[in-house]
């Protein structure tokens, strides 16, 4: 049996192998016209690193990007939206909701750049009515059909279909998608009460959008993928990583891709929290900083958070989809330095990607990168990088930052580089402090782990930033995005909305809140029996999103085990109180608490990926792995002569005093002065200042 993760990233396509021969890496470019070529080309030479042939893996999961670039680059489908007659500007109107409260100049998403265009949302006479979802007014078909007569002649072929109170009766919602697939067979259709069955017409109409939006090129992108995998032998099943941190099945995911939105980030996450268990660290902060971009997480006692329906916001849209906890910058290897026209020194957002990528990857890039400072400082060497596979070229490095930023700014090219990377360094320090201490965390509890190609050269100084306990690497830092998917479970939700003032609920709510959770459960169920999945393997939860009465948003709470009786109703209202606790720093625990949504989440525990244990030192000396000594430059300016060892001659007990660097063929690690890098059982890598325990 063999499986391999694979993770697409803005330069790198990462990939793990885990078979009985044992765990091998691999990483090549992101051919970034069309993401499965690298990815099939990856899973060819990964098993070829393996021995193995192509036919003997069982399991590929994929994290991607191929949605998330659709939103940042805008050129998802052109939609067509039919929702309730009178409500044709929801998604125009948004919360009102300004972006910079004191600016008169701001650009707002929603309206600037609309999921679907005014002239393509077109209302239909019917009418859903709350508390229970009576019919007011029946679905007019003839206005339906009329409508899609419309979408064909402007060639539109996605259609929303986004009904007031859907969420409580969705009979029109459905019925209207099978007049369209009568109408228009080939059309890729999403109701809003399939991917956002809760309340909040303006989250859900733009949800619903969002699916449409980015997926008929999502769809085509894994159904290609899957297709060109079979064609390269390779008929393993095909699993994607999901925002929440499941993964789940290519149909499922081509269907509601908005699950996708975050897959990319949210295998790094996972495989963070993993390497933090192997190190021993509970409270640990994720800095995943790749090519193009830096994602950021915080851990706190081991635990994996899921973010807020009210900050689940992709390209300035609220999309309410589960998601883990994390913050995106723009900051990467790529990241493009530059001067702006008030003459400022800027570093990213924007980056040279893979093509051309940074000067020094000769592909005809002219401006200065991260990736480049870090050439010109010494702290990469342009022969070692991807084991040598990747050549680079200082001296256009050089060249770069000189014609760029140091002649410009009056600056050497060392003095430079320098401000390129403490621009970078800053950047991501602000983005963690927004994820911890804006959140009441405090990371001098926190051990950071950066990973990502680009991270362990940038791990010590950000825990100076931001007062970090130390710094964990991971055993292969450049890959850990990739481990993450085969540390994680099958995953699927659905949701319900139940609205119950729980303190004051009489046995027929309860009733209510019961069948409900029945009919979720049975639908997850459905979905893990239909995946192959036996039910002694299916672990099915289902939980409370409250929220104080007239609150704005909801905090997941407990339900209790069995039926919801009025005995055991307060396990429900006192977690939602201990939560908003966590959460906020207090609570009222003498106030109404409404329950809003259930939720249930089917999972089936897979196999995880097992990493071996390494040598034990056994008194033997570092200098088995020391390669060479060449000069690199710190950020206090000093140049020293700094030896740099074989990470993977590295045994667990070695320690090496800074200035060192530690190189792999997917990742480099700095060690500045000062500095201690202690090889753990795993072969991870603990550095903490010298004389700190």
């Amino acid at each position: 049996m063999a499986r391999i993760g694979v993770d697409v990233g803005g330069t790198n396509t990462d990939l793990v192998l885990e078979c009985a021969r044992g765990v091998f890496y691999h990483k090549v470019p992101t051919t970034l016209k069309n993401q499965s070529i690298g990815v099939v080309d990856g899973v060819r030479g990964i098993c070829h690193i393996a021995g193995i042939d192509t036919a003997d893996v069982d399991v590929i999961v994929h994290g991607t990007t191929t949605a998330t670039n659709i939103t940042i680059e805008h050129n998802g489908s052109e939609t067509g939206m039919l929702t309730t007659r009178g409500f044709r500007d929801i998604l125009h109107i948004g919360r009102h909701k300004r972006p910079y409260n004191f600016s008169l100049h701001f650009t707002v998403p929603w309206q600037d750049q609309p999921l679907v265009k005014r002239r393509n949302r077109i209302a239909i006479s019917e009418r859903i009515l709350p508390p229970k979802g009576e019919v007011e007014t029946e679905l007019n078909e003839q206005e339906v059909r009329d409508a899609i007569k419309i979408f064909k002649k402007r060639g539109i072929n996605s259609i929303v279909v986004g009904f007031m109170f859907s969420f409580l009766n969705d009979q029109h919602e459905r019925r209207a998608k099978e007049i369209v697939l009568e109408e228009m067979p080939d059309a890729y259709v999403t109701l809003s009460s399939e991917v956002a069955n809760v309340m909040r017409e303006y989250e859900r109409f733009s949800t619903a959008a969002m699916n449409c939006y980015v997926g008929p090129k999502t769809a085509f992108y894994l159904r290609d993928l899957e297709s060109k995998l079979r064609e390269a032998g390779v008929s393993s099943k095909l699993r994607i990583m999901q925002s929440n941190g499941g993964v789940s099945t290519v149909e499922s995911c081509a269907t509601r891709p908005v699950r996708i939105l975050m897959s990319g980030p949210a295998g790094g996450v996972i495989g963070g929290a993993s390497e933090g268990v192997m190190a021993g660290v509970k409270n640990i902060i994720t800095v995943d900083i790749g090519g193009t971009s830096a994602d950021i997480s915080t851990i706190p006692d081991g635990r994996v958070k899921i973010m807020n329906p009210r900050d689940t916001f992709v390209s300035g849209h609220p999309v309410l989809t589960p998601m883990i906890d994390l913050v995106t910058i723009g900051a990467g290897g790529g990241s493009v330095a530059y001067i702006d026209e008030a003459g400022a020194f800027n570093v990213g957002p924007r980056s040279a990607g893979s093509e051309p990528g940074p000067a020094c990857y000769g592909r005809g890039g002219t401006e200065p990168t991260v990736t480049d400072a870090q050439i010109v400082l010494g702290r990469l060497d342009p022969d070692l990088v991807l084991g040598g596979d990747l050549k680079l070229d200082s001296e256009l490095s050089k060249k770069a930052i000189e014609d760029k930023i140091a002649k410009p700014l009056g600056l050497s090219v060392k003095d430079a580089a320098l401000g390129i990377i403490k621009i970078i360094n800053n950047n991501m320090a602000l983005a963690i402090r927004s994820n911890s201490v804006a959140r009441g965390i405090d990371p001098r509890q926190f051990s950071i782990l950066p990973f990502g190609g680009a991270g362990p050269l940038h791990g010590v100084a950000l825990a100076e930033a931001i007062s970090a306990r130390d710094v964990i690497v991971p055993v292969a830092p450049g890959i850990t995005a990739a481990v993450g998917l085969l540390k994680t479970d099958l995953q699927y939700e659905h949701t319900e909305a139940v609205i119950v003032e729980l303190n004051a609920a009489g046995d027929g709510d309860l009733d209510r809140i019961n069948r409900a959770a029945d009919a979720l459960r049975a639908r997850v169920v459905a979905e893990l029996d239909d995946d192959g999945i036996t039910r002694d393997k299916q672990l099915i939860e289902v939980v409370a999103e409250c929220r104080y009465h007239g609150q704005g948003f909801e905090l997941r709470a407990t339900m209790p085990n069995g039926l919801v009786t009025q005995a055991n109703k307060a396990i429900i209202v006192g977690s939602f109180h201990d939560q908003h606790q966590l959460d906020y720093g207090y609570s009222y625990r003498d106030q109404e608490v409404e329950l809003i949504t259930l939720r249930a989440i089917g999972r089936a525990s897979v196999e995880r990926l097992q990493v071996p244990k390494v040598r034990s030192a056994d008194g033997s000396s570092i200098d088995r792995a020391l390669m060479f000594v060449r000069a690199t430059t710190f950020d206090d300016g000093r140049t020293l002569e700094t030896p740099r060892y074989d990470r993977t001659k590295l045994y667990a007990g070695y320690r090496v005093s800074g200035p060192a660097i530690l190189v792999q063929h997917d990742s480099t690690t700095l060690v500045p002065p000062g500095y201690v890098a202690e090889t753990l059982e795993y072969g991870n890598t603990r550095i903490h200042r010298a004389g700190v325990a």
